[in-house]
């Protein structure tokens, strides 16, 4: 009887040790996605004669622009996320743990768009550079910005850029 009682003890313990990277690796994806609560805003790029309204998440300090929109497998078509940066400089990013292409918009403090980054590589730690100082970056879905129309020179209006009335 003891012999049973320590190999049962045994072979639980095989299977605990075995099981504990699986329970902490899905631990860690859970604790990913609770711990940081982003505010929500909304924002209109204005192309032309048209408005495109977006629904953005905001990212408004060091933690969350560095979460950003890694480890999501989806983005609505009309939804981004804007990094806020509280003043011009050159920023770089990167698509390291993000799984889906995104078109990367980066804006000038008075909301007019310095350049547009088409299609950044999912997973990718190549850096994509603003080429100008900038307060401020939205992602949004790969290839929505050709899609809209959105380029260069446009204006993006927010309460960040003051130029909402």
């Amino acid at each position: 009887m003891a012999m049973a009682i320590i190999s049962s003890r045994t072979r639980l313990g095989r299977r605990l040790l075995l099981g504990a990277p699986f329970v902490l690796a899905a631990g860690a994806a859970l604790a990913q996605s609770a711990e940081i609560k982003f505010k929500r805003s909304s924002l209109v790029v204005v192309t032309g004669a048209r408005e495109i309204k977006f629904d953005v998440e905001l990212a408004l300090n060091d933690a969350e622009r560095a979460r950003g929109l890694m480890f999501r497998d989806k983005l609505g078509p009309y939804d981004g996320m804007l990094f806020d940066f509280y003043q011009e400089a050159p920023v770089s990013f990167w698509m390291k743990n993000t799984l889906i292409p995104l078109d990367m918009v980066f804006i000038a403090g008075d909301g007019t768009i310095r350049l547009v980054h088409a299609n950044a590589v999912p997973l990718s730690t190549d850096t994509v550079p603003s080429e100008f100082p900038v307060r401020a970056v939205l992602e949004i879905n790969g290839g929505s910005a050709k899609l809209l129309g959105i380029k260069a020179g446009d204006k993006v209006k927010h309460p960040i850029f003051g130029n909402v009335s």
